[in-house]
């Protein structure tokens, strides 16, 4: 649905806006860690020894190729931590915990979850101000934005009160598709004024971006895609 892009592409545009952003990378897939030109062959330490509590957030953290952005990457070893965490004290505060020590560094935390409603994305529930949605126009994704609304309101209710709902970016969109538009007009109607006036098209650039390391704005700053990304950088903003 356009989330490991949203989460690139938005870090670097709030780095290229002189804001000092750190990019959590809490997906075992570490495509937003490889998406940043960082390699993970070998990489030590990550966000996974961090959660542990094996090494500090300071050790891990990386620089990247914007001066205001930095890094905390991910692997594969991630994947142990929703069974290492299991019968762990304060399991859901894992993340909060980490990055208490440094938060105070950066204006600006974005973190990329899983794929799936885990412990891993309740921890980035957890330690999370204001949760951004991309959606991308299918009709599945419907029914998974629904089902994620549903988890945001139980972790306001029990873990996080000060959780709330930034808003929803729709991604991928092709205005050449009925489909897409019929999209479109459904969650304008079901959540009115939640949803970011950016809409994502799907770019060629934007595909090929991640394979050069590199977030869309250096890789092609005149494209479709970076200057889409720019605009809902300036709308977060604007929520300052």
């Amino acid at each position: 649905m356009g989330k490991t892009t949203t989460a690139v592409n938005l870090a670097a545009g709030l780095a290229l806006a002189e804001r000092a952003t750190l990019l959590v990378d809490l997906d075992p897939q570490g495509n937003t860690t490889t998406g940043l030109g960082v390699q993970k062959s070998g990489l030590y330490p990550t966000i996974y020894h961090v959660l542990l509590g094996i090494e500090p957030v300071g050790k891990a953290v990386r620089e990247t190729g914007l001066t205001q952005l930095r890094i905390l990457p991910s692997d594969i070893d991630l994947v142990g931590t929703e069974i290492e965490l299991v019968s762990a004290e304060h399991r859901e505060h894992r993340l909060r915990m980490a990055l208490e020590p440094i938060s105070a560094s950066y204006e600006y935390i974005v973190i990329d979850c899983p794929p799936s409603l885990g412990l891993l994305t309740i921890n980035a529930l957890v330690a999370a101000d204001r949760i951004l949605v991309p959606l991308q126009c299918e009709f599945y994704a419907l029914e998974g934005l629904t089902q994620l609304l549903k988890t945001v309101k139980l972790v306001r209710e029990r873990l996080n009160p000060n959780l709330a709902v930034e808003g929803i970016v729709l991604t991928m969109f092709d205005g050449r598709t009925s489909l897409a538009l019929q999209i479109r007009e459904e969650v304008h109607r079901y959540f009115p004024g939640e949803i970011f006036d950016t809409v994502i098209p799907r770019n060629v650039r934007l595909t090929e971006a991640p394979s050069f390391g590199k977030p869309v704005m250096l890789h092609d700053v005149r494209s479709n895609g970076s200057i889409a990304y720019l605009d809902l950088t300036r709308e977060v903003l604007k929520h300052e």
